[in-house]
């Protein structure tokens, strides 16, 4: 290290000569040793924030291709989803064939398919003799993945019990086709 001499006589040759006084030496070690037993004190108490994931139960795989699962839902209890394109959704209350209430067109708003969620929640227990709601969520190949992660936090946040994932039928893509939300 350079060293810096400082006359205090300003060129004088005559004088007193005042011996250097050197400052005294901090040993940093026992710091630098608290500080890295301090670091690693909180890393190991720290909790990670974990990742928010949802449950969805998959159904068992068959190994026999003979068997068909077509599920026989009761027509009063069961609201079918239709994931279109541009973010919308066709839904219909009851088989469609014969739908208690004939395909829509919402959105995925508070005001769009949270309000039919809920209200056909409050409605079917009313009409099914206390039975739950079933949600029938069918995405079409016009969908994107976040339009079936939005839905199914909309059963989340609605707290449906009861909701399905499956293939959506010709006949409901043809109701797309309809109401104008399957662009090719």
């Amino acid at each position: 290290m350079a060293e810096l001499n400082q006359d205090s006589g300003g060129g004088k040759k005559g004088g007193k000569v005042r011996s250097k006084k050197n400052g005294g030496k901090v040993d940093l070690t026992a710091m630098v040793d608290l500080a890295f037993l301090l670091i690693t004190f909180f890393m190991l108490t720290t909790s990670l924030s974990k990742p928010q994931a949802m449950d969805v139960n998959m159904p068992d795989k068959n190994k026999d291709k003979s068997i068909v699962d077509d599920i026989e839902i009761a027509d009063n209890r069961s609201i079918t989803l239709l994931l279109g394109s541009d973010n919308k959704i066709a839904w219909y209350y009851g088989q469609l064939a014969s739908p208690l209430s004939p395909p829509a067109v919402v959105d995925y708003s508070k005001e769009g398919i949270r309000k039919i969620v809920l209200e056909k929640k409050a409605q079917v227990p009313k009409v099914s003799g206390g039975k739950d709601l079933i949600v029938v969520i069918r995405p079409s190949d016009r969908s994107v993945q976040r339009n079936l992660v939005d839905i199914l936090d909309e059963m989340k946040i609605t707290d449906v019990k009861r909701f399905m994932i499956s293939k959506i039928k010709p006949e409901e893509v043809e109701v797309l086709k309809t109401n104008g939300i399957y662009n090719e």
